[in-house]
């Protein structure tokens, strides 16, 4: 007996209790064998959770693992993951649904205090959903982008919104080529590209998103020094939330894996984006982000990537992704030791 996300349920797990609507009435009863039919079901009436016993014992899994599948914005963020899964697969055949994705976003940016872009992993079980996964997590991170950027609070939802649809146009590519699980070659890099024309004009005429939602599907690709696509702009005719949106998209794009590549370090991709900051990607957004991510790292406990666990103790303001860290009472500056970084953050120290 265990409760799970509706996400989570299995074709053939069993209900434990009545699960009933958010006006009292019994959508299904204590002993209902859950099929496709009943999980659409109650995905569509926002049932979040469900008990269950299940068809198959799962594997074991840890406390730590328990607590992020069952806290609130893990379970939120299925429910956004399921509905824009479908609004995805439909946006050629069917009009964007704005008011249900802005209603299901303020949603989970509701839950933004728990989210740590750091740490948060979401289990993503088939790699297809990449793009999906990514979308949603660049929409989170560019919500709190903005907040710190000190953009006006009117603009923040707007870019969370600029963020969860600025990969829309990968809805028109190929997806032999979009899921291609080797490198792709230079003609598909092309082909992958027109991702962001595509994403401007399938926006352009939806109603109530402003042109900076727009311009962020179009310009997420941009750099500052004109060597981006799919227009070759300058940092001066990027717009403010598509430089937002690239910071975000890049961090996620980084550290999460793909069919081809496998995700690096949150530190190690911290790293790759400052030194994009010169020429590439809006600096004072790049000082931003990893200023505001890592300024309370100091008693974190972190996973190197020799697999020794340890505490940071200090951290350098002007270096903050090479901090101290307590192995067994041994301080190893990763400033000076080169060959070491933190490959995971843990969890903060209480």
């Amino acid at each position: 007996m265990k409760r799970v996300a509706v996400s989570h349920i299995q074709k053939g797990d069993q209900l434990v209790e009545d699960v009933t609507t958010k006006l009292g009435g019994i959508l299904f009863y204590k002993g209902t064998i859950l099929q496709e039919r009943e999980i659409e079901i109650l995905t569509a009436f926002l049932v979040n959770n469900v008990i269950v016993e299940m068809e198959q014992e799962e594997e074991e899994v840890s406390d730590e693992k328990l607590s992020i599948l069952n806290n609130d914005l893990t379970y939120e963020y299925q429910e956004v993951f399921s509905f824009i899964k479908k609004v995805f697969l439909n946006v050629h055949t069917d009009h964007i649904p704005l008011l249900e994705v802005r209603t299901k976003l303020e949603s989970l940016i509701s839950l933004i205090d728990q989210y740590n872009i750091l740490s948060f992993s979401p289990p993503m079980k088939d790699t297809k959903d990449y793009y999906i996964h990514k979308s949603i997590k660049v929409s989170m991170t560019s919500y709190l982008l903005a907040k710190w950027c000190d953009l006006p609070q009117k603009d923040w939802i707007q870019v969370s919104i600029s963020g969860l649809l600025h990969d829309i146009g990968n809805t028109k590519i190929d997806p032999e080529i979009l899921h291609k699980s080797w490198r792709l070659n230079s003609e598909e890099i092309q082909e992958i590209k027109k991702h962001t024309i595509h994403g401007y004009h399938i926006l352009k005429d939806v109603k109530g998103i402003n042109e900076g939602v727009k311009l962020a599907a179009l310009q997420h690709h941009e750099k500052s020094d004109g060597s981006g696509y799919p227009l070759g702009s300058d940092k001066n005719k990027i717009h403010l939330y598509a430089k937002i949106v690239a910071v975000a998209d890049i961090f996620h794009a980084m550290t999460s894996n793909k069919n081809y590549k496998e995700k690096i370090s949150p530190y190690l991709a911290l790293e790759e984006i400052q030194k994009l900051s010169f020429g590439k990607l809006e600096p004072s957004i790049v000082h931003t982000f990893i200023k505001k991510i890592t300024e309370f790292q100091s008693g974190s406990i972190v996973k190197l990537n020799n697999n020794m666990i340890g505490e940071i103790v200090f951290f350098d303001q002007n270096n903050p992704t090479r901090p101290w860290v307590n192995v067994d009472g041994q301080i190893i500056n990763l400033d000076q030791k080169r060959d070491l970084y933190i490959e995971q953050y843990l969890k903060k120290n209480k």
